[in-house]
Formats: structure tokens, sequence, C-alpha cells
């Protein structure tokens, strides 16, 4: 165990990779913008010899986030999407993967569109039901790789359950826990290989930057990564990685800020005349217990996330209702201090065949919000006169 992993969340979030400067005693570390290094002789330097291989801003970063996630090593690379394909890019042509079925629109478009046309088989699952995860295994099964929460519905998978069935197959087992971020979920704690994240998203927090990350403790994993991460060059720049340092200072404030108004705008919309209203912290969601007992704060509280999604049925109530917004925005992404709004039918979830979103129920009126850190009664009376 190193010193880092007696620290608490909050220290390691200031601390880890962020030491002050040892030549100017600067308490924020400088941003290293070079892309490459002087060398003190042929095959002899100090560690960094060109920036798509290593730069010391971006090895920061990669402490920080793996530190959060109670990881060993951390790969950065320029977007959520250039993680995922990255670790997709370790299996060969001929392997099976079983992926959540109601997953990321661009997760689902690399898939089907880039990596089956490289002979990878994919199976897309409701992987909040076990057993029919356990049926879609075959003998070339070499990874299950969930999203918990889904997009934009918010599904559940029992991580820890998972991570038993796949230790007993001998498969990889990869989480995206974009949704909940490392302070409200750490997959690698209840068992998972790796864990994905685009830090476009909570990480960086403030919808002004790119990036994506895997954490994982398994060694040989994580030196094909950064193989990948060198020789695919899908890196961010310097300056966005120390973006994400100052990011996640305040990732715990941000966060918990955010699931609060959450929690209290979802109570409220619950009371409305709506289709639906879907947030794993009301007492009606189908897997309210799981999340409670798996969403945890490092502190061990129960913390529901900050997205909420709900229908309006029909499409001229959505725009209609879009239309009356004044703080809350029409725009994709989520996780930023600002409120976000989206309707996945048409923006997150384009790419994905019609008859595939009617048999998810990501219907045409089907709203998403990403609440932000405003102020609950600003937030709440832009909904109600939308509504």
């Amino acid at each position: 165990m190193s010193k880092t992993d007696k620290l608490g969340f909050n220290t390691k979030a200031v601390h880890v990779g962020n030491k002050a400067d040892k030549e100017t005693g600067a308490v924020i570390p400088p941003i290293y913008a070079t892309s490459t290094y002087k060398q003190e002789s042929v095959s002899k330097n100090k560690g960094y010899d060109y920036s798509r291989a290593n730069n010391p801003t971006r090895r920061m970063h990669e402490q920080n986030i793996a530190s959060l996630e109670g990881g060993a090593h951390g790969i950065a690379f320029s977007s959520g999407m250039a993680a995922t394909t990255a670790l997709f890019q370790t299996f060969d042509a001929g392997d099976h993967f079983i992926v959540s079925r109601n997953t990321y629109g661009g997760t689902y478009r690399v898939l089907e569109k880039v990596f089956k046309r490289h002979g990878f088989e994919i199976d897309f699952v409701d992987t909040k039901e076990l057993e029919k995860v356990e049926q879609s295994i075959k003998s070339n099964t070499k990874m299950v790789f969930i999203e918990t929460p889904t997009n934009p519905l918010l599904e559940i998978t029992d991580v820890r359950s998972l991570s038993e069935i796949c230790k007993s197959k001998d498969i990889l087992f990869g989480v995206d826990n974009t949704f909940m971020s490392p302070y409200g979920q750490r997959p690698l704690e209840l068992g998972a290989d790796i864990v994905m994240h685009s830090s476009t998203k909570f990480i960086g927090g403030h919808s002004d930057l790119l990036g994506g990350v895997l954490i994982t403790n398994k060694n040989e994993l994580a030196e094909n990564l950064h193989f990948i991460q060198k020789s695919g060059g899908a890196i961010p720049s310097a300056f966005d990685c120390w973006l994400l340092l100052r990011s996640t200072k305040t990732l715990s404030l941000r966060v918990q800020r955010q699931c609060d108004t959450a929690m209290k705008l979802a109570q409220w919309l619950a009371e409305q005349n709506l289709d639906r209203v879907i947030y794993p912290g009301l007492a009606s969601f189908p897997q309210h217990d799981l999340a409670s007992k798996q969403q945890l704060t490092p502190d061990g509280k129960p913390i529901f996330g900050s997205i909420i999604s709900i229908d309006l049925g029909t499409i001229q109530a959505r725009n209609n209702f879009l239309a009356k917004l004044n703080i809350f925005l029409l725009a994709e992404s989520l996780g930023g201090v600002e409120s976000l709004i989206s309707n996945p039918f048409n923006m997150t979830h384009r790419d994905l065949p019609e008859e595939k979103k009617f048999d998810l129920s990501i219907t045409e009126g089907l709203i998403r919000l990403s609440v932000g850190i405003e102020d609950f009664s600003d937030l709440k009376n832009d909904l109600m006169n939308a509504l």
C-alpha cells in the first residue's frame, strides 16, 4: 500500500499529481507544453523523449484520476470515445463481447459500424439481468463492458455480482463510470477490472475540454493500453490535462451539490403530470435498492447522480417545453456546472436504429436533464414555466 492509498478522497483529489514545482516552489505545477525533450545522450533521457509517448502534465493527471478510482494505472486519451476505442483495440478479430444494450450512442456506433468490420462479435444485452449475461457468454467471449447507470434510462447493473460471473469465466470486466464519477461509484472496489470515464463530463466539469481515461490495477493490461496510447496517438493536450488536474480538486463539491439538487428536482417532477420520471433516487425507481447499495460516496453514503430523464409524451409537448426554457441549455453532454437538457432520440442516440430506440423505450418525447450547480429554486422555476 502506498502512502497515497491511506489518504481521503478529497485529499487525494487536491494533492496526488499536484506536487509543488521543484525549481520555483510554485504550488500549481506548470503546464509542460512541449512536444519533445533534450536527451542526455543516445538512449539516455529523464523519462521523457516525445510527448505522444509521455508528458509530465499528462502523467500527473493520470496519477491523480487513478488514485480517485482506487487504481494503480491511469491511461489518458483525447476523448471518452478514444478511451473506449483503445480498450477494444487490445483484443483480436474473432473475439466476442457483451455490451450493455442501453449503451451510449457513440459506443454503439463505434462497435457496430467500425469494430464489427474488423471481425469482432458483439452482443448488446440487458446487463441488469445477470442470467441474460450468463446465457450470452460464448467460448470466445473476452470482455463484458457495461454502463451503470445507463444513458439515458439510468438502468443499473449489479457490478459486484457481475464481476463474480466474469471472474469465474476468466472474462475481462469493464465499466463505463462516466455517469457517477469516482466520487459516486468506484467499480474497481466492486470487482471490475477496468473503468472508463469520459473526463469531458464530471471530471472536467466545466464544459471546456474533451478527454477520456481508463483506470486499472492490471499491469499487463495497462502496459498494452499505454502502447496503444503511444501508437494510436489519441492523447489529450498538456493544457487539457492541467485543466483536469484543476477540476478534480472540486469534484466532490460539484458532484454532491448537483446530486442534491437533482434529488429535489426529481421529487418535485414526480408530482407533476408526466408520463415518466426516471431517477434512481426515487423509491418508485425499480432498482432503487441496488443504487442505494452500489452508488456510494467515499464516506459510504448513497448518492443517485445528477441525471434525470422525463417523458413528455408527444413531439409537440417536447418542442413546446424546450422552447420555454431559459436556464437549462439544449445541448449534448452532461456533468458540467451549467444545467443542460437534451433529447436522446435525436441527439445522443440518433445513430441507434429507430426500432432499437423504441424497443429500449427511448421515445421522441424523452428528455434528459443534466443538473448543474445553479440554485434549486431557479431550476425548479425554469422547469415549472416550461411545463
